[in-house]
């Protein structure tokens, strides 16, 4: 995967922009149907990085039920106000502001991980994957939908902080978003779905949903 990335602070500054005011919104966030693809079972733990508004929070917590767990994970004050709202009544979720590189949740924690269109805003995606394997216990599983590229996307857009804050200044060629599950020692790891190609700012990128066990 390629440093090339704009300084921390400006794209920080970018995505917390963006997300600040899209979470006042309606309009859907997703790339793909990775909770669909995860189907959480009644009494398991799971855990959606990047919850945003919280609408894919609030189905899984009905899906694992009150004997489960449903943790939202986002980086946004706003979002995760927002999500508050949406899962209000709902015991069994709990909200967490954090870093997806640095999860502020215990080891071996989840029984499913799952993620729609969050990942590529990450400078780090190795980091983000580890951490899902960290916290995912034996057997658990890996279920994102996200933003790649075709190619290696030119270094003006991979500079461009509000770029990235769009989804698609972030994306990583599907080859290098795969290999960066499986070095995070996922097995198992499949492509479930994927979008023809489409252009973005002059870039060019799709949409996959991915699938991935923790051995």
């Amino acid at each position: 995967m390629s440093s090339c990335t704009p300084p921390a602070a400006p794209l920080r500054q970018a995505v917390e922009a963006r997300y600040r005011a899209l979470a006042g919104g309606d309009a859907n966030l997703s790339c793909g149907g990775a909770l669909e693809a995860a189907a959480p079972g009644v009494g398991e733990a799971l855990v959606d990085l990047g919850c945003g508004r919280g609408r894919e929070l609030r189905r899984a917590a009905e899906q694992v039920g009150p004997d489960g767990l449903a943790i939202g994970v986002d980086a946004s004050d706003e979002m995760l106000a927002r999500a508050r709202e949406a899962t209000a009544g709902l015991p069994q979720v709990r909200l967490v502001r954090s870093d997806l590189g640095a999860l502020d949740l215990p080891s071996a924690s989840a029984d499913v991980v799952t993620s729609n269109c969050a990942i590529n805003h990450a400078p780090d995606k190795a980091a983000v994957f580890r951490e899902v394997h960290r916290v995912l216990r034996p057997g658990g599983r890996l279920v994102v939908s996200d933003v790649v590229s075709e190619g290696v996307l030119p270094e003006a857009i991979r500079r461009d902080p509000a770029a990235w804050a769009a989804c698609y200044g972030g994306a990583i060629p599907e080859e290098d978003y795969l290999a960066a599950i499986r070095a995070a020692g996922f097995r198992d790891v499949e492509v479930l779905a994927r979008t023809a190609p489409y252009e973005r700012g002059g870039a060019r990128v799709l949409s996959v949903t991915v699938k991935g066990t923790r051995p």
